[in-house]
């Protein structure tokens, strides 16, 4: 028997080699019963025994054994039923002791037929910060227990001959599991039982008899492959390994946002920039590398016959300032970029066929809240006003006719202490002349 549940415990313990798939924060799954087979050592000597031992002086240990079933309620205590067979002996009657002779010819042989208990099993619940599964587990029981056994003494005049007889007992034990996987544990213990008869060993004494058991065994959890059993589980262990995983997932996540900030910010000052100085971002330039001081258009390439500018009084009607107001109201950018959303092309194309057809001058002034660091929000205030300009001249504004400038947090029309004053802080003011 023991042969085979070790045989068991190595296949169990190849399966505690694979990879944990329980799903991160989801309510988990316990072995909660259990089955335990075990051999050991019966005697009648307990540590509660007088100096004498009860009805004989000297023990002799017999091989016992036994089993249980178990149902965890929570870690730290669950409910047994178990089983317990095997012979008592003893020498040496303590009646006899004024004849040595007599008493050293003298003993008992008691056989316990079946013994049934149910306890409760009270185990020091695992509360390590680092071990998710204890590979020691102390526990004591207590319970009370029904028995059928026969005592049988020799050499002893009051001896009495009975057949088998059933008595209550109460056994109170205690030892130690060690995890040898998560469904297999060795079961070492002892166990005291105070029985409700004094003629358990065939003598009837002035008290009532008692003997103990120590045993070894193993215990076999019962249910899903792969979960821990509860009873050695350590929820706090569990917990802080799962935020360890949690937390290295969100740097992760966060190093790779600010990796593909980095970029895009690398992408957008070479789209933006203007290596020749002519007023046209490199992204719309289709005349790169022009001379300085070079009269270019909306393109970027050099006027050929630039016509004499004849600046005439310029009147802005309040039909202009309703298709500028629509397009600062419609001005939306990607939170913490330059990179004005799809949504915001309709009112600014608006805008562009404006400058294109009335030959306005435009000012772009590029405002922030003052969250973040001033140097932060004037390079965002000044790119912002930048892309507005860079987009109003792909879509045909005269770039030497459109001034793009950025004023961090300096300007503010409203609080920053609310959101909403924020809100309004964060803006691209335009300016028609």
């Amino acid at each position: 028997m023991i042969l085979s549940l070790l045989g068991i415990s190595s296949s169990l313990f190849a399966q505690e080699m694979s990879s944990d798939s329980t799903t991160r924060f989801d309510k988990k799954s316990f072995r909660t019963w259990s089955i335990g087979l075990n051999g050991g050592v019966l005697t009648h000597y307990t540590p509660f025994n007088s100096k004498t031992n009860g009805d004989f002086m000297t023990p002799q240990e017999s091989w016992g054994y036994g089993g249980y079933i178990k149902k965890q309620i929570v870690p730290g205590f669950g409910i047994q039923a178990d089983f317990l067979a095997g012979k008592l002996k003893g020498m040496r009657a303590n009646s006899l002791a004024t004849t040595p002779d007599a008493q050293n010819n003298s003993g008992f042989n008691s056989r316990i037929d079946w013994s049934a208990a149910l306890s409760g099993n009270f185990t020091i619940a695992n509360l390590s910060l680092n071990q998710k599964r204890n590979f020691i587990s102390p526990y004591f029981t207590a319970g009370a227990g029904y028995m059928s056994s026969k005592g049988n003494a020799y050499g002893v005049t009051d001896a009495t001959t009975n057949n088998y007889d059933e008595n209550w007992f109460i056994p109170v034990g205690a030892g130690f599991k060690l995890g040898l996987s998560k469904g297999v544990n060795l079961d070492l213990g002892y166990s005291v039982n105070f029985m409700k008869t004094n003629n358990l060993d065939g003598v009837v004494g002035d008290a009532n008899d008692r003997f103990s058991y120590a045993h070894a065994g193993l215990e076999i959890a019962l249910g899903k492959k792969g979960t821990s059993q509860l009873q050695n589980y350590s929820a706090l262990a569990a917990l802080r390994e799962e935020s360890a995983a949690e937390s290295a997932d969100l740097r992760s996540k966060l190093s790779t946002a600010e990796q593909n900030r980095l970029r895009d910010q690398e992408q957008y000052a070479s789209d933006l920039g203007d290596d020749d100085a002519d007023g046209v971002a490199n992204k719309f330039d289709k005349c790169p590398g022009t001379p300085p001081n070079t009269v270019v258009d909306g393109a970027g390439c050099p006027l050929k016959a630039p016509a004499p500018v004849i600046r005439e009084k310029i009147i802005v009607t309040e039909a202009d300032r309703k298709v500028v107001g629509e397009a600062i109201k419609n001005l939306e950018f990607d939170l913490g970029k330059a990179t004005i959303k799809a949504k915001s092309y309709e009112t600014l194309n608006r805008v562009a066929r404006l400058l294109v057809d009335k030959d306005f001058s435009l000012k772009l002034a590029g405002h922030t809240d003052n969250s973040g660091s001033m140097a932060l929000n004037l390079r965002l205030s000044k790119e912002r006003a930048e892309a507005v300009k860079a987009y109003l001249v792909s879509q045909g504004a005269n770039a030497s006719r459109i001034e793009a400038t950025g004023y961090g947090p300096n300007q503010p029309i409203s609080t920053n202490k609310t959101v909403v004053g924020r809100q309004q802080n964060r803006r691209v003011e335009f300016t028609l002349y």
